[in-house]
């Protein structure tokens, strides 16, 4: 902390400013915290351009300001750096990125020549804009982290999705990993339902577009629910494909559990008609605007966030609600 103490910070409660893109979420984080949500004045010139400002007094507060950068992604990304400036302009003592679900993730490499490396690009500008620190959920590299020269708390929504299948009353299941890259993550999922695992080795002819060559660990599916984890549903076709495939080979009900319900390109469409029984998803990307298919089931992370919240504004450690499913 470079601007007041820890005393001044914890003597008054956090404040929290929800953006357009997390705008219900930030309202249960705010439920869960016994505070108001602070007021946020948005809108957009005819040009195109949009104007932000805090409506209330947040001089010298601890601030949180919460955007997932989804769909669309860039309007999003602009929104949140024209808050954190607004703030940093405001006088806050501390200003939190709290991005739920953190867009540009999967350009996190260089792949091939003469590319953009845009997640440390969005980080650079995340933290030029006036951000202090950041607070995440299930990044789709954990190496981004390194990307921030800024504090980062990366929290994991798994234990939401673990939970809820202990209680949903399934029994007889394995756990399958949608992709050879996605073993490790399934792995440690498998391990916290007690499950076997399963990996569907696919080949992916162009962006968004796979096809299954085969699976490993077949000979446990026939008769058995089948729980399908991964951190993020996109355009839905690898899941689609692989609950196809899981029902050529004799699954019982497939089950598609993800944290970020990205949805984008006709993953809704897709999903509908595939054979799978019920996709959980959670709140990290607002998905109160569209109709969604009956099978579709949101879980919310505002009680993990809120915790994180809480723990940053009093100075007490994060690592507690970190989940055993690091990368």
């Amino acid at each position: 902390m470079n601007r007041l103490s820890h005393y001044s910070l914890v003597c008054e409660a956090p404040v929290v400013i929800p953006g357009p893109a997390s705008r219900k979420l930030g309202e249960e984080i705010c439920q869960h915290l016994g505070i108001e949500v602070t007021g946020l004045e948005m809108r957009r010139f005819s040009d195109s351009e949009t104007f932000v400002k805090v409506l209330d007094n947040i001089r010298g507060r601890d601030v949180f300001i919460i955007q997932s950068t989804s769909t669309p992604t860039n309007d999003h990304v602009m929104e949140l750096l024209l808050m954190l400036d607004a703030a940093h302009r405001a006088s806050a003592a501390r200003i939190t990125a709290v991005i739920p679900y953190f867009g540009y993730a999967r350009q996190d490499r260089k792949d091939q020549g003469r590319v953009a490396l845009s997640a440390k690009l969005v980080a650079n500008i995340i933290t030029t804009a006036g951000a202090d620190r950041v607070l995440t959920v299930d990044l789709h590299s954990g190496q981004i982290q390194g990307f921030f020269d800024i504090p980062v708390d990366h929290l994991q929504a798994g234990q939401v999705l673990v939970d809820y299948v202990q209680n949903s009353g399934l029994e007889d299941f394995i756990v399958v990993s949608p992709d050879v890259g996605n073993v490790k993550l399934a792995r440690n999922y498998a391990d916290m339902v007690h499950a076997p695992l399963a990996i569907v080795d696919k080949r992916r002819t162009a962006p968004n577009v796979s096809e299954v060559m085969s699976i490993i660990g077949d000979e446990d599916i026939p008769g058995r629910n089948v729980l399908i984890f991964d951190d993020m549903i996109d355009t839905a076709g690898t899941i689609c494909n692989a609950s196809h495939a899981l029902r050529e080979r004799g699954a019982k009900d497939v089950y598609a559990l993800a944290v970020h319900g990205v949805l984008s390109g006709k993953a809704l469409e897709r999903l509908e008609a595939s054979p799978i029984r019920e996709v959980v998803l959670t709140n990290t990307i607002s998905q109160v605007d569209r109709p969604l298919p009956e099978k579709i089931r949101v879980l919310s992370v505002a009680p993990l966030i809120a915790g994180a919240i809480e723990r940053i504004h009093d100075h007490r450690s994060v690592s507690d609600l970190f989940q055993s499913m690091a990368r």
